[in-house]
């Protein structure tokens, strides 16, 4: 289990289970920057970090969740996710679950 952050863990095993919970474009408490390309890697790199540092790999991640504020960025956050994924040894493609929600964290999470 990785340690809790208040108010909530950031990952926790569940049986074989790593759960993961949900990564945003932040690094040492900050918003990495305004626009979906340093979020979307910010994120990613979050998550990466929370995988190994739990004792799996990238190649394990079955299942994503994405939440967008704005469907138009679709396509930034495919190629964002997908230069990410491409990167990782050996590369990944896990599933992945994108909705568009009214808003996140705070006013300038993407």
């Amino acid at each position: 289990m990785t340690a809790p952050v208040f108010p909530y863990t950031p990952a926790l095993r569940a049986g074989d289970w790593l759960v993961i919970s949900g990564q945003l474009g932040m690094k040492d408490g900050a918003l990495v920057g305004v626009d979906l390309a340093s979020q979307t890697q910010q994120a990613m790199a979050n998550l990466k970090n929370l995988v190994e540092s739990n004792g799996a790999r990238m190649d394990q991640v079955a299942k994503c969740m994405v939440f967008l504020t704005d469907m138009n960025n679709l396509g930034r956050y495919r190629e964002a996710r997908n230069h990410f994924f491409a990167s990782v040894t050996p590369p990944a493609a896990p599933a992945v679950t994108l909705v568009e929600v009214s808003k996140l964290y705070g006013p300038d999470f993407m």
